[in-house]
């Protein structure tokens, strides 16, 4: 049986869209996952990146993009109030409902946190209200604001930027990191032996070579 690590965010839609798929793309698999909450801003910034919806018209083709996928799967996404907005609440949460012993939160945890932010008819993921609701029906053993629970998702953050995670959602699996919803035929294909795995192409497809290094110059004019 192979366990399978899924980094995500909740502020992230694909993350979403990923959550969503993943059951029915591993099905038949013999496979553990482990849900693993970090900070993608804290990803974002240790890698120098701008998140998607940083980029005016990036922004409005991945809200365009992800309804329609969203469309496709059949699930319920509507952008809620405010996004980008501060995930660090829901992120906490997520940490605090981890059982004793657990790597991370169970599968009804995260959708409940997934559905709070992309299946309630564009309400604010950060109202107060909504979110002591939320609290509330998870009960989650720990107190989402204590500084073990802080310290915990700091903790986190920092082991998948060691794992070399950039972004959201990811899976790490035997040393291998997999990034993005379209990632998971080939997350499929690791897990079920697919022969391009054991041979050298993993490896010199990521080897280094000599590349243009792009310098960005600030021109002022007086």
């Amino acid at each position: 049986m192979k366990r399978i690590s899924f980094w995500f965010d909740c502020i992230s839609p694909y993350a979403w869209l990923a959550f969503d798929a993943m059951p029915q793309a591993l099905e038949g698999l013999s496979v553990v996952v482990d849900y693993r909450p970090l900070l993608l801003g804290g990803v974002l910034q240790h890698w120098g990146q701008k998140g998607p919806a940083e980029i005016p018209p990036k922004r409005d083709w991945t809200y365009r993009h992800v309804q329609w996928l969203a469309h496709l799967q059949g699930l319920p996404m509507q952008l809620p109030a405010q996004h980008p907005f501060n995930p660090l609440a829901l992120q906490r949460l997520a940490v605090a409902c981890t059982p004793a012993g657990a790597a991370g939160p169970n599968r009804r945890v995260v959708q409940a946190l997934f559905e709070h932010v992309w299946a309630a008819e564009g309400a604010d993921a950060n109202d107060p209200g909504r979110l002591a609701l939320l609290v509330s029906s998870l009960a989650p053993p720990c107190d989402p604001q204590s500084d073990v629970v802080k310290q915990a998702l700091r903790d986190a953050t920092d082991e998948a930027l060691s794992l070399g995670v950039f972004g959201v959602p990811a899976w790490v699996c035997d040393n291998r990191l997999f990034w993005g919803l379209d990632a998971l035929p080939m997350l499929r294909a690791a897990l079920s032996g697919d022969a391009w795995f054991d041979g050298p192409a993993w490896a010199a497809a990521a080897a280094e070579r000599p590349a243009m290094r792009r310098h960005v110059q600030n021109d002022t004019k007086a």
